[in-house]
């Protein structure tokens, strides 16, 4: 037995999907993690900072004792009067957890007065300087500070050298350099968590167009005209109004689209209706005849009626296959003509009609064939039904600047200008004869929308109509 998905495994309507992290998580995440990383990297910074100035403050004090202590040894001819008062090493000595010792050595190495235990630096360095030099080592195992100064004393021709060294616990350090990062760090972290805080709400409110517009579209269920209408969005930031107008202009084109498909359905129903009912009267009529040739006659109707129903069928099958994607191939678009014509010539000798063709060879074309055949066709149908016998029909292909021209022309009645801007529309008829149902020439419009051109319809001198099927010339620069 398997478990049914997960909100998380599985997308609306069944289908799988991965959601992924959400907008505002994705926001948090991009928006505290750095905040996170400048945190500790300012914590490592500030701690090094705090380490060096308590370093400093240590390394002053040491070297204001050093040279305090060595004031107090004074030169008596050729030995040493070292003026340290008891009291005075109580002082220093005084805080154990702050441990300072020092050291009198004359020569330097041999021992004199204090602690005996403080080494020399290691490696050995120069100390003729009278500067003062500070270096860390370890006492009883714990760390220390030492400065170190080394002077003169003595009869000039025979000088003696003391060394004098103050040691300080490194302790100290480590407690300037906690309080410091404590006083610098606590800030930092408030300031931090408040930033937060104001991130998250920030972010909140930026996200609260784009609730309103999830709210919106989610109470817009059924695909009705209503569920398609624009929405409304006020006070929306640019990013979330250009989403909006988007999709305003999508929910626009579906909305056309439903409403064409819907005005569609109806004249196609309407005009499926009018030659069923006359089948069925022709029929029922027929059933009750009992003389052969009024037999025959309701017949012809019955295949006449049926006949105007099939074509009115293929043709509303073609405006269906045409709004199906299709894929556009280079194609020789003055071959296919030439073709077409020759299919339909048979036709035109038995209406009594000169069909012919004229134009230029090799005019190729990013198109459909099966498509521009079934709008060739439509074109010379018209022009063989309503030119009349006796007429001329010409089906010619040209090139205008970057554009293929099929045009078909014949010299019958043409139509008067109140009706040319209506030849497109479907289900429009601007003539009685029989054999047509108004939607010849919309299919030739939207093939030639659907391969990126368009159709018109203009009077032929001196009389006639000329309709054309403008398609872009095929450019293989454009293929590479």
């Amino acid at each position: 037995m398997t478990e049914p998905a997960s909100p998380a495994q599985a997308a609306p309507g069944g289908t799988p999907g991965n959601q992924g992290l959400s907008l505002k998580r994705q926001l948090l995440l991009w928006l505290l993690l750095p905040q996170l990383v400048l945190l500790l990297v300012g914590g490592a910074l500030a701690y090094r900072v705090a380490l060096n100035y308590a370093e400093k403050a240590i390394d002053q004090s040491l070297t204001q004792s050093v040279k305090s202590l060595s004031r107090q040894v004074k030169p008596i001819g050729s030995g040493l009067l070292i003026d340290f008062p008891r009291a005075a090493q109580d002082i220093i000595e005084q805080d154990p957890t702050d441990r300072v010792s020092y050291m009198v050595s004359s020569p330097p190495g041999s021992f004199l007065l204090g602690n005996a235990k403080i080494p020399p630096p290691v490696p050995a360095v120069d100390t003729s300087h009278a500067e003062t030099l500070l270096y860390n080592t370890r006492i009883d195992g714990k760390p220390m500070r030492v400065a170190l100064l080394e002077l003169d004393y003595g009869e000039p021709n025979s000088p003696q050298r003391l060394r004098v060294q103050v040691a300080k616990s490194l302790a100290v350090q480590q407690r300037l350099t906690t309080e410091l990062i404590a006083d610098m760090l606590l800030p930092l972290l408030l300031l931090g968590a408040v930033l937060s805080i104001l991130m998250y709400a920030g972010i909140l409110r930026g996200l609260q167009p784009l609730t309103r517009l999830q709210a919106q579209l989610g109470k817009r269920r059924a695909p009705t005209l209503a569920a398609l209408s624009p929405i409304e969005l006020t006070q929306a930031p640019q990013e979330v109004y250009a989403l909006a107008t988007a999709l305003n202009q999508l929910l626009s084109a579906v909305r056309r689209s439903l409403g064409q498909e819907k005005r569609f359905l109806n004249d196609a129903a309407h005009q499926l209706r009018t030659p069923l009912a006359g089948l069925i009267s022709q029929t029922e009529l027929a059933l009750t005849e009992t003389d052969p040739q009024a037999l025959r006659a309701r017949l012809t109707k019955v295949l006449s009626g049926a006949q105007r129903s099939a074509h009115l069928v293929h043709q509303l099958l073609s405006l269906a296959r045409n709004e199906v994607e299709v894929k556009l191939q280079p194609l020789d678009v003055a071959a296919l003509a030439r073709e077409v014509a020759r299919d339909w010539t048979p036709r035109a000798v038995r209406r009594n009609i000169d069909l012919g063709f004229e134009g230029a060879d090799h005019l190729l074309v990013d198109g459909v064939a099966l498509l521009l055949r079934e709008a060739l066709n439509n074109l010379i149908d018209n022009a063989l039904t309503y030119a009349g016998p006796g007429s001329e029909v010409t089906l010619s292909a040209n090139t205008l600047e970057d554009q293929v021209v099929l045009e078909v022309r014949d010299n019958g009645a043409g139509l008067s200008a109140q009706d040319l801007p209506h030849v497109f529309e479907r289900f429009w008829r601007a003539s009685d004869v029989p054999g047509g149902c108004g939607l010849g020439l919309a299919i030739v419009k939207e093939i030639a929308r659907r391969h990126g051109g368009s159709a018109a319809v203009l009077p032929a001198t001196p009389h006639g109509l000329r309709v054309q099927l403008q398609l872009p010339r095929f450019d293989p620069a454009l293929t590479k």
